[in-house]
């Protein structure tokens, strides 16, 4: 058996687990993050805004369903590098659709659209809620989310005998939640989503009650209720939703507000971004502009010009950590035969040939040294030839700014399942290499 979990990743994994339940939207994510960025002193900042950012000061932005929080070091000059910890907020799954309320044969159900990549069956016969932002016609924006609320229920066995020869679902008609039962002429998903509407979100006007008709717009998502939980024989191993990427961003979030400020070696940067899972293209994306714009905006708040600009970013690194995956006892021959990450064995450094990761050997060289002062034990991850591995934010990240980007993550296995599943140790540990990264 392995050694028993040491207190302190046990204590970091609870709170990784409230973490994940505080975020079932990538817009939940990133308010709990600057709920917990501003209770240690950082100052919020509104893009509309003129900044004042000067050395010593902390600072968080939110743009959509992305944040970045950062930290000036007191000797923060105009040529200071930065060093960034990237992550993203958005996990696979479904989407709500216009027009939701649908249903047939006394169910009522809700439209929802496939999001990214998720593993289907794992959606299926859990107690789902809906979560996200609504919008209304004064520009009111609310964050939202149902509890329970939605099921998508299995076929029985008895009416699909050969189901365990090969479930095949079809992602128009065989994915859509039910939400209760009646006539569909007299639910409304909209109005379900207004009586449960949270107080309006920093930065955008008005609150109190929302009629439903005033909804003009929404991004809302199914998410799995299913409390994060440890379990197994010695309690050492963790089973949550969105994982990919909760785990992240909150062991990023974690390392920066722990950092001593006096330590740091450059302007500490937590870029935590949504729509990962469908490519980045969007504003709030990793290849949109708004790491960028930030990291210009501080610049310049410390007076630095475009040569100063390009010298620190030329000195500049960027974290960009994403789960990755552990070998699995069952089919161990998908992975390389040399290269087999451990659940409960560190982080794994992700390498690609092909630049789908974008760690290269001063890269990897940054992330050893890391690990060993923190005391962390680490371990690679390169894909097998016969199965091209996924990317990550790190290689867009790298092409927008120019600046060194190692892709790191933690082991898990069930990636994109509705309940993914870890080892406890290796969140705490992903936090403390991200941590000596940040002192250098």
């Amino acid at each position: 058996m392995a050694p028993a979990v040491p207190h302190a990743a046990r204590t970091h994994t609870e709170d990784l687990g409230s973490f994940v339940t505080a975020a079932p939207s990538s817009y939940h994510a990133v308010a709990e993050l600057a709920r917990r960025a501003e209770g240690a002193g950082f100052v919020r900042l509104i893009e509309t805004d003129a900044w004042e950012v000067v050395p010593g000061g902390r600072y968080v932005v939110v743009r959509d369903g992305s944040a970045t929080a950062f930290v000036v070091p007191p000797s923060a000059g105009t040529t200071t590098p930065f060093t960034v910890l990237g992550t993203h907020t958005d996990s696979p799954g479904f989407k709500l659709k216009p027009r939701p309320t649908t249903g047939r044969d006394g169910w009522v159900q809700a439209g929802v659209e496939v999001y990214g990549g998720p593993l289907l069956n794992s959606w299926l016969d859990r107690e789902l809620e809906l979560a996200g932002r609504v919008v209304t016609r004064d520009g009111t924006e609310r964050l939202v989310r149902t509890g329970p609320f939605a099921r998508i229920p299995q076929l029985a066995i008895h009416l699909d005998r050969q189901v365990n020869d090969g479930l095949t679902l079809d992602k128009q008609r065989h994915t859509q939640p039910v939400i209760g039962l009646g006539d569909v002429s007299e639910a409304d998903v909209l109005a379900e989503l207004a009586a449960r509407a949270e107080s309006g979100v920093p930065g955008s006007r008005g609150s109190g009650p929302l009629d439903p008709a005033d909804i003009v717009g929404y991004d809302v998502v199914v998410a799995d209720t299913q409390a994060p939980r440890a379990f197994g024989a010695r309690e050492d191993l963790w089973a949550s939703g969105r994982l990919d990427n909760l785990l992240s961003t909150h062991a990023a979030l974690t390392a920066l507000l722990d950092a001593e400020v006096d330590a740091l070696t450059g302007i500490a940067v937590v870029a935590a971004f949504d729509h990962e899972e469908i490519g980045s293209e969007s504003r709030s994306g990793a290849a949109g502009p708004f790491l960028e714009d930030v990291l210009g905006r501080v610049s310049r708040a410390l007076g630095a010009g475009d040569e100063d600009r390009r010298r620190a970013l030329a000195a500049s690194v960027c974290v960009s950590s994403d789960v990755g995956h552990a070998v699995h006892p069952n089919y161990p021959e998908r992975h390389d035969p040399a290269n087999l990450p451990r659940a409960g064995g560190g982080p794994i450094l992700k390498i690609n040939a092909n630049q789908r990761y974008s760690t290269d050997a001063p890269g990897a060289a940054l992330w050893h040294a890391a690990c060993e002062a923190a005391g962390v034990p680490t371990q690679e991850f390169v894909s097998n030839n016969a199965i091209p591995c996924g990317s990550t934010i790190g290689p867009i990240t790298a092409t927008r700014l120019g600046i060194r980007v190692v892709d790191v993550g933690v082991p898990i296995l069930s990636m994109h399942s509705a309940r993914e599943l870890t080892a406890v140790v290796d969140p705490w540990y992903l936090t403390r290499a991200m941590g000596a990264v940040l002192v250098g």
